[in-house]
């Protein structure tokens, strides 16, 4: 993909670069004991794991989402492991209430899960009742509705198939040629952080054009990947499950007006209680990371009558009041990394430091 054509860098790396010099940082940091060492004065009251999709591992070159996805298996090891380490695994509504009490003397973990992806229901929780844990998944309410729009689900699809590939983007015709695998990841890194910079009628816009000239039904995509209400009034119906609200058609809250921001919260908040005919107390941030909301959502958030809302920003949470459940920070686990000695590392907390997670953002 020349720089002529696409208009792109070179000399991207693949995503799988950068990965060899984390993983050894955090096997040295086992090995050496620093994060035993550090954890009683960093490692706060517990923290908050983030997943999304749980799924048997794929054989193919181009996985530009493979940092989103686990396997059962590793869901299996990870619950094992965190019952050998003497974590207490608890739910959201207990998150709260350690958040804002003495610190107890075990720390906690919470699982949650993001994007209401229909493997949770067939590949996650099988495995998560088996071990009796607590865990909250946070829906968009239009993907059981069958309205929603999976784009970075039919962007993947699309580079993983053609060859080359043309779009309008900012009222020109680019043309982009993609012979390697190295130049698919670079296209979709940069059509995907293109499209998160987009309006939603720009999205829209964007997507129809996108989907219209590769014949992509993604409607169908998102339909496919998601649960459906069937599947959600399951796991609702288990005590040991939360179901949170993820807004309704899950976008990027920085790219809103305030009222539209405020009417997605409160309209996935009530289309989920009536369809479940439950609570929603629990929100969390449609993608999550910094980029994806602001300082005014986290205050919105709480207007909204929700209990907390999670972000996607790495963070440990602390007791007696220090971290802000409406900007709850939460490790979003990177699903290329499978070592469980880096996960206890970074369960420690001695990979973030004090004051700079979400939590400790105020309002």
């Amino acid at each position: 993909m020349g720089p002529r054509r696409g208009g792109l860098p070179e000399g991207r790396k693949l995503p799988s670069d950068n990965r060899l010099w984390t993983s050894l940082r955090l096997e040295l940091a086992y090995f050496s004991g620093s994060a035993w060492l550090r954890r009683r004065r960093i490692g706060g009251a517990g923290v908050v794991l983030r997943f999304e999709r749980v799924r048997p591992p794929r054989a193919a070159r181009f996985q530009p989402l493979q940092s989103h996805e686990i396997t059962p298996r590793f869901l299996d090891r990870t619950i094992r492991a965190l019952k050998r380490w003497k974590f207490d695994i608890i739910s959201m509504d207990e998150v709260c209430r350690r958040a804002v009490t003495l610190a107890s003397p075990r720390r906690f973990v919470c699982l949650t899960f993001d994007g209401g992806y229909k493997d949770v229901m067939t590949s996650a929780y099988p495995v998560l009742a088996r071990h009796g844990v607590p865990f909250t998944v946070y829906v968009p309410t239009a993907f059981p509705d069958g309205l929603g729009e999976a784009w970075w689900l039919a962007l993947e699809g699309i580079i993983a198939r053609e060859n080359r590939l043309s779009l309008e983007i900012d009222l020109k015709e680019r043309h982009f040629d993609i012979a390697s695998t190295a130049e698919r990841y670079q296209l979709y890194e940069f059509l995907d952080r293109w499209m998160r910079s987009l309006a939603p009628p720009a999205l829209s816009s964007a997507l129809k054009d996108l989907c219209t000239r590769y014949s992509v039904d993604l409607a169908a995509i998102s339909r496919e990947a998601s649960m459906d209400w069937n599947d959600l009034t399951k796991l609702a119906a288990d005590p040991l499950v939360t179901i949170g609200s993820a807004t309704v058609n899950y976008p990027i809250l920085s790219n809103l007006k305030d009222a539209d921001t405020m009417r997605e919260m409160v309209m996935g908040r009530a289309v989920a209680q009536s369809a479940l005919q439950r609570n929603v107390r629990h929100f969390a941030y449609p993608f999550g990371d910094r980029a994806a909301f602001r300082r005014q959502h986290v205050a919105m958030a709480d207007e909204a009558g929700f209990a907390s809302a999670a972000s996607a920003i790495s963070g440990v949470v602390e007791a007696e009041g220090r971290t802000n459940l409406h900007a709850l920070p939460r490790i979003a686990w990177d699903g290329r990394q499978r070592s469980l000695r880096a996960m206890r590392v970074i369960l420690s907390g001695v990979t973030f430091a004090r004051g700079k997670h979400a939590g400790g953002a105020r309002t």
